[in-house]
């Protein structure tokens, strides 16, 4: 319809496993989301050392903080502009790949798992204090 299909590959269905080295091997990682709960792609995306471009909406802002191109997912000519920043300037796409692998350095399941067992473990205290 949009007659791209000699510019951009469509690929359907990609299992899991291959994700990684696709995003790794990729100029960019654009995630123009609507609405996202946290984020988590931008993140795997960032430690993939990917150039992250994604949307000033939601949770994308506070997770991707300077190490992406924010952008309006509502403006095509916008994510138009950001996709070919990154794609024809080396200098860009090395310090977003540097800032995105510094910015996944500071999320991991271990330190949300004890993040957690802190804020139980306060609430918990004070449950106690009550009795």
């Amino acid at each position: 319809q949009l007659d791209i299909s000699s510019q951009v590959k469509f690929l359907g269905y990609v299992p899991q496993h291959q994700l990684p080295t696709m995003i790794r091997n990729a100029i960019a990682f654009v995630f123009p989301s609507l609405w996202e709960g946290f984020g988590i792609p931008v993140l795997e995306a960032m430690a993939c050392g990917t150039p992250v471009i994604t949307a000033n909406l939601s949770s994308l802002p506070e997770v991707a903080g300077d190490a992406a191109i924010l952008i309006n997912p509502y403006n095509p000519e916008e994510i138009t502009a950001a996709m070919a920043a990154v794609a024809t300037d080396s200098q860009m796409r090395s310090h977003l790949r540097m800032a995105g692998l510094a910015r996944a350095s500071e999320f991991s399941w271990q330190k949300t798992g004890q993040a957690t067992v802190d804020i139980l473990s306060h609430i918990a205290k004070g449950i106690g204090n009550r009795e």
